[in-house]
């Protein structure tokens, strides 16, 4: 597995709007605007993979001074604030074609180095409850039932303290 990291360009928006509603039913994915403005704004939080020249996956995610995530978050993309202590994550999405080779985990842990590089004490995120054991291996603490109606779900927060 040869995976690079890179930070996405407005002309690959198309690609990652594909893998963004692989892995998220209409109710949960982002918008194209929304992805847009996320490329455009938060840039630096904003991490692709590429495996074998295609894109693979991507994690995304605003710097929050809240522990957990609030649903206002998905609506509007703000700058990241180098003073905020979370790093928040609102997408982690692979492409079915590269699922099960390892993408998701080094893109938290390809997140993880920028957040501590950039001074975050943890990162938060919220899941489903299918994948809190994901996390979990992952190093997060699961810290419950979050408090986020986002798409009519119920959300678990995970954190990852840095």
């Amino acid at each position: 597995m040869n995976i690079n990291f890179s930070h996405p360009k407005p002309d690959q928006i198309n690609q990652i709007m594909i893998i963004e509603n692989s892995g998220f039913t209409p109710d949960e994915a982002a918008s194209f605007d929304s992805m847009l403005e996320r490329i455009k704004v938060i840039n630096d939080t904003f991490i692709t993979a590429v495996e074998d020249g295609k894109l693979a996956g991507y994690i995304v995610g605003p710097a929050s001074n809240k522990r957990y995530i609030d649903d206002e978050l998905y609506e509007k993309s703000v700058a990241n604030d180098p003073n905020d202590d979370y790093q928040t994550v609102l997408s982690l999405v692979v492409h079915p074609d590269f699922k099960h080779h390892g993408i998701a985990s080094a893109l938290l842990t390809e997140l993880k180095r920028v957040a501590s590089d950039q001074g975050r004490k943890a990162i938060t995120l919220t899941c489903l409850e299918r994948l809190v054991s994901f996390y979990e291996d992952n190093g997060y603490q699961n810290e419950g039932v979050s408090d986020s109606s986002h798409a009519g779900e119920t959300w678990y927060n995970m954190v990852l303290t840095l």
